[in-house]
């Protein structure tokens, strides 16, 4: 790893801007920088734009791009046969009765049978490159999202998904008139048919049942159609031209099922975008990026931390589009090996897509998480009939996994039918609020989601012999895994958090609106519930009387300390004790069990406890072991550094984003109400910025520490109000241009919308 790592650093110290025929690349540190292809396609340099997405690599001796789009989908609903026992009461009751078994075979089961519901795999472009010889080089350009290959025959390869349309360009210079793509299309008819899959080693794509789709060509073009389940299609359309001394071409992917708009194919999408042409089409491509990179940055002296960070804003720039599906397990790269994608390619709403966003909101891409948002607003009836006929309650709850249209897709029944999902979903709508200040999503959204949820919890909890409110059967995810035991009757640490959370945030958006009956009504319903399960040693147990005792790749018992911050630093000793106490425990029983998502996570923790060593280290960890030369997250340590026995590489992408957004809490905190720059920085990190980083209450901040000193903030207040930033100059005299007081170590100043304010240490 050593070793790979030195010839990786060299290449990536070198930052220029080369001509390319007509078009201008520009290279950076952070780039992607190798001397080979990959040859796996997990390990491909990947291109996309929310919607069509492309993975760069070697197979034998072809060049592909696995080709992707993020709703190419087989709807089919579950195939649950056993519809009276298909209830969260029946599942309590054979819980009580001891027979778990029942659950498992009559509902978990479901999942690993059936093939679909599922994500499916694209197609891919090739190119025979038997004749080209060697590779010099292979580079992506972060700043344009444009991947570059040079033989050592001098040709040349420059390839790129556009930022703001949905099609691929391809250009090469240096190949003559018999080099050509071809379109390779997944193999739908063969495979193993009676191969016994689980989640990760999953079925063969023959078990769909599709009639292998045809390719028809003519002498400059390729289409590719293909049949799913229920009247859906998918087209792959590549036309190209020959140019002097090369060939330039572009591709598409579109998608239809019958209850979908009707929208342009890929044949005209991409003659349509021919017609403007590889110049054009760049610019608008390059002024996409550009827009983005500029929402924030951010300038560490950890090369391995800042460079990790730049490749997670570079791939949540290239997996979420505010008009796009949410990013799901794998996004636009799902697998190409032949097989249904790991878990089925499907989102997960116990940890995966909530923590893919986290980083959007302190890192100023509220325009891209709201596809997230836009999706769960768009299914709410789908997940308001889910909750009626699963849980016969009125409100809403989220299934914890489901399909691209909002339909509940099984699994373990713990997690895909946990009572709280809709709740952790929740967090986001609320934070959306908190970073925006729109008052009218406030109103139009956020409130009413989140209301829905706090209705349901409210009629699915059930009063105690204490008084107080549980439910009827509390789960931790993935605790115990598909276990009876993982089915808890007392509340969890992880239930009782998001329960905690909804009805103190549902009473605080109430009142914000001036529903005072509906702010009291939450508030008397979170009077009732039980305080934190707390072991004096081990800190937050997982439920009481059961403390955590395993290593575990998933934190839920810590749910209240981070993301949601009931229990926080700011709260004072107590609080404090119970932080320490439950990190101290994750480390007392060691990583064997984590995956690269856990140390992510766990950085995001240590930075709300201002601990920037621990952090800086944990994160460290993240990068180097946990990731493959491409930057993606595979769960599993690759390099036998002793961290953990996952030994697997499943590509998911929610470790690399949680890993963004702990960076981005160790430069600015602002969920207490005060907005701290540096909160959370080691001492050796002497010289560090940041430019244009969010903070709630919609404050753009920009920070500068020099020679270990705070010698300037900027905040850009984009709605106005109250201003509350934790003096960060010390006893050192600032300059500030605006009014403001100090009270207690807190500048507080009245900011009116769109105000700018500068302050600088005066080194007088």
């Amino acid at each position: 790893m050593k070793q790979r790592l030195v010839v990786f650093t060299i290449g990536l110290l070198v930052s220029c801007s080369k001509p390319n025929t007509d078009v201008q690349i520009t290279f950076n540190k952070h780039d992607l920088v190798s001397t080979t292809l990959a040859k796996s396609w997990d390990e491909g340099i990947p291109l996309g734009n929310g919607m069509i997405g492309a993975l760069v690599w070697q197979k034998e001796d072809k060049l592909r791009f696995s080709l992707d789009r993020a709703d190419l989908w087989d709807l089919r609903p579950m195939d649950i046969k056993n519809k009276e026992e298909w209830k969260y009461s029946w599942i309590v009751e054979q819980r009580k009765k001891g027979t778990f078994h029942e659950v498992i075979n009559k509902l978990d089961r479901i999942y690993d049978d059936n093939p679909a519901p599922t994500k499916i795999p694209g197609a891919a472009l090739e190119f025979n490159i038997a004749q080209l010889g060697e590779v010099e080089h292979v580079r992506l350009s972060i700043l344009d999202a444009v991947c570059k290959v040079k033989w050592k025959n001098n040709t040349e390869l420059t390839t790129f998904v556009n930022g703001a349309k949905n099609v691929g360009w391809f250009r090469f210079e240096g190949v003559d008139a018999n080099f050509s793509p071809v379109i390779s299309p997944p193999n739908y008819d063969k495979g193993d048919l009676n191969k016994e899959a689980n989640s990760l080693n999953t079925q063969d794509l023959i078990t769909l049942g599709y009639t292998q789709g045809n390719v028809t060509k003519t002498p400059n073009s390729q289409y590719y159609i293909q049949e799913g389940w229920g009247g859906f299609k998918y087209h792959v359309y590549v036309e190209w031209k020959y140019i002097n001394n090369g060939l330039e071409g572009c591709w598409s992917i579109t998608s239809e099922y019958p209850k979908w708009e009707k929208k342009a194919g890929a044949i005209a999408i991409v003659k349509g975008n021919m017609n403007e042409g590889y110049k054009k089409q760049f610019v608008t491509h390059k002024a996409w990026w550009k827009t983005f990179w500029e929402k924030s940055k951010v300038n560490v002296p950890d090369p391995i931390i800042e460079k990790q960070w730049y490749l997670e804003q570079y791939k949540f720039g290239s997996a979420a589009r505010k008009d796009a599906p949410p990013i799901s397990l794998q996004a636009v790269w799902t697998a190409d090996n032949g097989t249904i994608p790991p878990w089925k390619g499907d989102y997960h709403h116990d940890l995966n897509t909530q923590l893919s966003y986290w980083p959007a909101y302190s890192g100023n891409h509220l325009d891209l998480e709201e596809g997230f948002l836009n999706w769960l607003w768009r299914y709410r009836g789908t997940f308001k009939k889910f909750t009626r006929d699963f849980f016969e309650t009125n409100g809403m709850n989220v299934p914890g996994t489901t399909s691209l249209d909002g339909i509940g897709m099984g699994g373990w029944s713990q997690y895909a039918y946990t009572p709280t999902a809709s709740a952790w979903l929740s967090h986001h709508f609320y934070l959306h609020w908190r970073y925006s200040m729109d008052r009218e999503f406030l109103k139009e959204r956020a409130y009413p989601w989140i209301k829905d949820v706090a209705v349901f919890l409210e009629e699915l909890s059930e009063e105690g012999a204490d008084g107080k409110l549980k439910l009827p059967l509390s789960s931790s995810p993935e605790i115990f895994n598909n276990e009876a035991k993982a089915w808890f009757y007392e509340i969890t640490n992880y239930d009782l958090a998001l329960m905690r959370w909804t009805f103190e945030k549902a009473s605080e958006l109430a009142l914000e609106l001036g529903e005072v009956k509906d702010s009291k009504r939450w508030k008397t319903i979170l009077l009732k519930l039980p305080e934190y399960a707390v072991d004096s040693e081990t800190g937050l147990m997982y439920a009481p009387g059961f403390p955590c005792s395993e290593s575990h790749r998933h934190f839920s018992q810590l749910m209240a300390i981070h993301p949601l911050g009931t229990i926080d630093w700011s709260q004072g000793k107590a609080s404090q004790e119970i932080i320490i106490n439950s990190v101290k425990n994750l480390k007392t029983l060691g990583t064997d069990w984590w995956t690269g998502y856990s140390f992510s996570w766990l950085a995001n923790i240590q930075a709300r406890m201002y601990d920037g060593e621990a952090a800086a280290k944990t994160l460290r960890i993240f990068a180097e072991n946990f990731c493959l030369p491409n930057s993606f997250h595979v769960n599993g340590e690759q390099y036998n550094k002793g961290y953990s026995k996952f030994k697997y590489r499943p590509f998911t992408l929610e470790g690399n984003f949680a890993f963004a957004a702990a960076v981005q809490e160790m430069l600015v905190q602002s969920h207490t109400g005060i907005v701290q720059v540096f909160p959370a920085i080691p001492d050796d990190w002497a010289d560090v910025s940041f430019d244009t980083l969010r903070a709630e209450g919609a404050f753009l901040v920009s920070g500068k520490k020099e020679a270990g000193e705070v010698v300037q903030v900027s905040i850009h207040a984009e709605k106005g109000g109250v201003l509350k930033l934790k003096n960060p100059f010390g006893d050192r005299n600032f300059i500030l241009d605006a009014t403001y007081t100090l009270e207690d170590g807190i500048i507080i100043i009245q900011t009116q919308a769109n105000q700018k304010i500068n302050i600088i240490a005066d080194e007088v």
